[in-house]
Parts: structure tokens; sequence; C-alpha cells
């Protein structure tokens, strides 16, 4: 068993994983490197493969040519709906004779994206039910895939495990161990601890808080921030624009039932929401839809945000634009370029956390700075993270018992916090816990 560390280990995201067994390899996730692609997100056209590549937003999956591996690959298999783990596949996809699989929110998104860029795989897409398993064919035998429940910052987020020869391989990237998910179930440590008897040969997992000393809080958490904000907060006649990701469905969710309540017309604002929203509606999960307008194009926007401004106390405004991605609908508020005219005591609720990237970090102060020239009201960090901190990482290792631990989805300050939890708990570093890079290759004996 040889596993290549493509993308995700010198970075946050463009994540891609490779399982090799004898003549067969199985890819885990193929994500785009964001802050790679900020200045174009916005754009109608996606550049082509070569442009992304130029770019840096696509793993350097040319690493499996070079190894002789890409005619070896029989699946690609996809943790979730975000981006950095399911947006290269228009690109890369193409270059694999294998079916892309994934839980059926996450194929959904994926059509959607590629519809509305105008792209096409010739790829297979299969989506699996969650708790439920696949079994891939290879030239050195069958391998049982199963998809299981695990709670992050989007719906239908999975623990894919591979079962193998040699035991199983178990990919956890994203989670977080929330037993009080305000939407979805909690994770399956049922069938983790089965897992766990049965023997889990390597685990890889999302060190991206290993650093930080604590247990990642429960979504209803962010429920109860979100409601103290705007239930404990004087705001009868002031706008409320909230800005949060617009794949977190759950987070979504309770906006729109706390505008209900606060007697405000629901707005979203931007093809990102659009489509996710699109993707929730079209597997059954985005039921609150009705009680929400989105507007997605620009004359539409430009009416809407018109309507908002001449009477800001009956709307509740949800717009992208958390990260101060340039061209968002919030970047383009501040920056006074839409209808939509801030004001002294406007309420804005940032009901996310900056992601840990310079370029990111770097927008969102200059987000911030152009907002408050309007003397809004600012509400930062309203929010729980999707990812595990150090604590919730210990508790995965005891609930797996893994024999091997790789730490992946950060740089390495992010994955060597990981591999120090480890080596507390017994690990030994470079016998049984395994620090890599990206275009690694780690022999498990």
């Amino acid at each position: 068993m040889k596993i290549h560390t493509i993308g995700g280990y010198d970075e946050v995201g463009k994540n891609m994983t490779a399982l090799e067994i004898g003549e067969d390899v199985l890819l885990f996730d193929c994500g785009l490197f964001l802050p790679a692609i900020v200045a174009v997100e916005e754009r109608e056209k996606i550049p082509t493969e070569k442009g992304m590549r130029s770019l840096g937003a696509l793993p350097d999956d040319l690493y499996l040519e070079k190894k002789n591996l890409r005619k070896k690959v029989r699946a690609i298999l996809v943790s979730h709906a975000h981006l950095d783990h399911v947006g290269a596949i228009p690109y890369l996809a193409e270059r694999y004779n294998a079916d892309v699989l994934g839980s059926p929110f996450t194929m959904e998104v994926l059509k959607i994206l590629m519809k509305d860029n105008n792209q096409r795989i010739r790829n297979k897409i299969i989506p699996v039910n969650l708790n439920s398993s696949r079994v891939i064919k290879g030239k050195s035998g069958n391998y049982k895939v199963e998809f299981l429940n695990i709670t992050h910052s989007t719906i239908q987020s999975t623990v894919i495990a591979v079962h193998t020869p040699e035991g199983v391989v178990m990919y956890v990237n994203d989670y977080k161990l929330d037993n009080s998910p305000t939407f979805g179930e909690k994770p399956n440590y049922k069938r983790f601890k089965e897992l766990s008897k049965q023997g889990i040969k390597v685990l890889i997992a999302d060190c991206l808080y290993a650093p930080d000393d604590r247990k990642t809080p429960s979504e209803k958490i962010a429920r109860g921030l979100l409601e103290d904000v705007l239930f404990g907060t004087e705001n009868r006649n002031s706008g409320i624009i909230i800005t949060t990701f617009s794949s977190h469905i759950a987070r979504l969710k309770t906006i729109t039932e706390f505008g209900q309540r606060l007697g405000r017309e629901v707005i979203f604002l931007g093809r990102s929401l659009s489509k996710y929203m699109q993707a929730a509606k079209n597997v059954g999960k985005g039921g609150f839809a009705k009680n929400v307008k989105i507007f997605t194009y620009r004359r539409q926007l430009e009416k809407a945000l018109q309507s908002v401004n001449k009477n800001k106390k009956k709307y509740l405004v949800v717009c992208t634009g958390h990260q101060g991605e340039p061209g968002s609908i919030l970047d383009r508020i501040a920056r006074n370029q839409l209808h939509l005219h801030l004001s002294q005591d406007d309420h804005v609720i940032f009901s996310s956390k900056t992601i840990p990237t310079p370029v990111n970090e770097a927008s969102c102060e200059q987000l911030r700075k152009r907002l408050k020239k309007f003397q809004v009201r600012i509400f930062d960090n309203v929010h729980t993270s999707g990812h595990g901190g150090r604590e919730d990482l210990r508790d995965l290792i005891k609930l797996t018992n893994p024999q091997h631990i790789i730490p992946s989805h950060g740089d390495l300050k992010k994955t060597t916090a990981g591999a120090e939890l480890a080596q507390e708990m017994g690990y030994k570093l470079n016998k049984t816990v395994h620090l890599m890079q990206d275009g690694g290759m780690l022999r498990v004996e």
C-alpha cells in the first residue's frame, strides 16, 4: 500500500490524495486552491485547465503521470461539497477513466457548478447515500468504499473508508464532532467504532485547527450567537446584512428562521448562494427556501437592492463576501458600487471566520476598513467552525485507533501540531505518524 500526498499538505486547499494498491489507484478529493482564484471567482467565464494550472489553483496531479499511475486511477472519491475538495473535478476528472462518487448533495453541487460554467466531463457522476457503500472494481481486486456521515460546515459531508486487503484506509477531510447539529445527523460513531475493531490501517485527518487547544463548539452555539446579535441589539430601524458561507445550509436555514421571527423579508444575493441553495432543493434539503427570495443576475440585484435601500427595516439581506473576495456582493456594497447604501448603525454580521491564509486575511482587513467609514455596527465571528480543534482530533484518534496517522489539510505548522498530538498519544514520528508534503509518497508496511 502506498499513499501519495498530492495536494493539501503544504497549504489549506487543493486537496488530493492517492491510495495505491497494486495495479489500482483511488483518489480522495480533487479541490481548488481558493486564494489563487479569488480575483476570478465572480467572473462569468472560468479559465481552462491550463489557465487554472498557471494560477496555481489545481493540485499537481501531473505527479501521477510521472509515477505512471494516471491509467491506474479507478475512482475519484469526494468527501464533501466545498470547492477546495470538489472544485477541481471539472478541470481534471477527464484525465482519468474513473467514476466520480460522493454524497447526493456533493454530486448535485458538482453538476450545478459545471452547468453554470458551461463545463462537461465524460466521467460518470454517482451519488452515494450517506452511511452506505459502493464497490470499486480494480485489476488487483475490488474495494468496498463507505461514505459515512460526519458533521462539518456543509451538509452531507462524509468520512470515506476504503477496505483493502491490508486494512481500512479512513479519509477524514473535513470534520467536526458535533453531537447537537441543527440540521442533519450527528457523526456515525457506531460505524467508526466497528471499523476500529476491524482494524484501521491509516487515518488521514484534517489538522487545520490542530494547533488550537479546544473542542470546536456545536452548530447550536452558532445559532445561539446569531440569536443573541439579532434579538439582543437595537436594530428595529437598521439595515441588517449577514454574510456567511454559501455552502453552509444549516446556517442559512437558521438565518432564514430568525429573519421570519424578526418580521423581515429574507433575501439572498449572489450566484454562489443561488447555486448551493439549488443543490439543497434538488436533494430535498432546501425546504426553507420557500421563505426566501434569491436574486442572482445584475438587473435582479439592482432592483432588489433599490427596494431594500428605500426601507431597510423591512429586509434581512444575506450575501457573499465574508472573506473579502473582490467582486463579491459585500465588497461591492462597501465600495458604493451597488444601490444599497450603508449608513450609521446598520448591522453587518460576519457569520463566519476568516479562512487562515494571508490573501484572505488581507482582503478581510481592507473590507472592514471600508465598512467602518460608514459607521456601521460590525459583528465579527458570529460563528462556530466546521473543523475540529486539537481535542476533537484527540477524540477522533481514540475513536478510530488507527495503526498509522497522516496529518493533512494545512501547512507544516498545522500538520506538525497534529503529529505532536499523536506522539503524545504514543505514536512514533516517521514510524506510525507521518508528516507529509505535497508530492510525497508513503509506503505503509
